[in-house]
């Protein structure tokens, strides 16, 4: 939990200067892939994701290390071999778990955050599930378990190769010549992340193409079919924690309007998208039908609440950093307390970029836990130990942020999304 969020201290601001540097570089070659409002709402969603692990809010329903007791029919060390076993066994691994959660409808929720972005950058990238809190397959890890792959080789291992995966969220790069048929490159994670009809559902590899290649789910970029991003079911909304939920929420409903008791029992294990008949008929979901001919999610917003989103994503990663630099002093039950302090801050800023008109009630909520914390913690979690006017700096803030959201909640003057984008 503490070497993570050491880690996560310094991958978070070089991934910072690399979505940003995208969004200049677009900007100057004049195909800017980076809205401002899509990117914070990315960037928000891997604040909570990364918070959910550092707090480690999920548990193993198969450990590796019972497998690797159980089943291992040798051991073998730590030197350079080994980490490539492991390294190529996460990455076995990652493209069926990816393929099942493609495929399956009660999965698919663990994953429908990481498509959600109507754009394709590696801000896209950061879009990652805080949805999952039982891990169901770390079986498909068995093939590294055989061999005795230590599992601290494996706890190193994993963060590197889902790393690894950020720099092929782009549209800037082109194809890579003879790369192509050996790793996974942004060609073939654009075709992964189209909606098209002749794209969808392809490519599912992590690292090495040649999981694709080998059990038939390979789709190369075709020149004349232009990928179209997004879910078929626009999530309609920057707020990261909803998207999470929304597929299980619908899924949940159906199971409990249908009248038919196979389809209750089905519906979990169908394929991504299937609903029973007679809720299909009766209680209908907005479906993109034409990939070309609909309207991205943009809610009109003026460069005020742009700008106050961004300065809100700047403090939100000062209050992230300060948690994962202190998890060891802060202790528990003070990382949790300061985890939903987090969460209740993204949601209320999300809400706000959505031009919510609850918006306000969230932010209000956020207010009350940050004056709440600094009166149990009688500061800000220790912060007044490097600087003794920490809790008023962070009180100040608090009452800014209560202020500015009620002012722009007050004259806001857009459109209400219609029932079709929020259906």
């Amino acid at each position: 939990m503490e070497t993570y969020g050491k880690i996560l201290l310094i991958a978070m601001p070089i991934f910072l200067m690399l979505v940003l540097l995208e969004k200049w570089y677009g900007w100057r070659m004049g195909k800017d892939t980076v809205r401002i409002m899509d990117m914070v709402s990315s960037l928000t969603s891997g604040v909570t994701n990364v918070t959910k692990d550092v707090l480690g809010l999920s548990v193993a329903i198969i450990s590796y290390g019972w497998m690797k007791n159980e089943f291992a029919l040798m051991q073998v060390g730590e030197g350079m071999a080994t980490y490539i076993i492991a390294f190529l066994a996460l990455d076995f691994s990652g493209y069926w778990i990816h393929r099942i959660q493609h495929t399956t409808n009660v999965f698919w929720n663990a994953h429908i955050i990481h498509h959600s972005s109507e754009e394709f950058n590696l801000a896209c990238a950061l879009r990652q599930s805080i949805s999952v809190f039982f891990k169901l397959f770390t079986f498909f890890l068995l093939p590294a378990a055989l061999l005795g792959v230590p599992g601290n080789v494996i706890a190193v291992v994993a963060p590197l190769h889902l790393f690894i995966q950020f720099w092929y969220h782009t549209q800037h790069i082109d194809r890579m010549g003879w790369l192509e048929y050996v790793i996974v490159t942004p060609s073939h994670h654009r075709v992964h992340h189209a909606i098209n009809p002749e794209y969808i559902d392809k490519n599912y590899s992590q690292v090495f193409i040649i999981w694709d290649r080998l059990f038939g789910t390979f789709q190369e970029e075709m020149r004349d079919v232009v990928p179209v991003y997004g879910i078929t079911r626009p999530a309609a909304t920057w707020n990261p924690i909803k998207i999470n939920f929304q597929h299980m929420w619908l899924l949940i409903k159906d199971a409990w309007r249908t009248k038919s008791l196979r389809d209750k029992l089905r519906i979990w294990f169908m394929p991504t998208g299937w609903r029973p008949a007679d809720v299909n008929e009766q209680f209908p979901v907005y479906k993109i039908n034409d990939v070309y001919e609909f309207e991205k999610y943009d809610p009109m917003t003026s460069k005020g609440l742009q700008i106050w989103s961004m300065v809100q994503l700047l403090f939100l990663l000062f209050f992230i950093s300060f948690l994962f630099g202190n998890i060891a002093s802060i202790g528990s039950p003070g990382i949790f307390l300061y985890g939903g302090f987090i969460f209740l801050y993204v949601y209320a800023m999300t809400e706000l970029m959505d031009n919510s008109r609850y918006a306000v009630y969230w932010e209000g909520m956020k207010m009350l836990m940050g004056f709440y914390l600094i009166f149990i913690t009688g500061g800000w979690f220790g912060a007044e130990r490097f600087l003794s006017a920490a809790p008023y700096w962070v009180a100040g803030y608090l009452l800014l942020s209560m202020y500015l959201s009620t002012s722009f909640s007050i004259k806001r003057n857009v459109s209400v999304p219609s029932e079709r984008i929020r259906s």
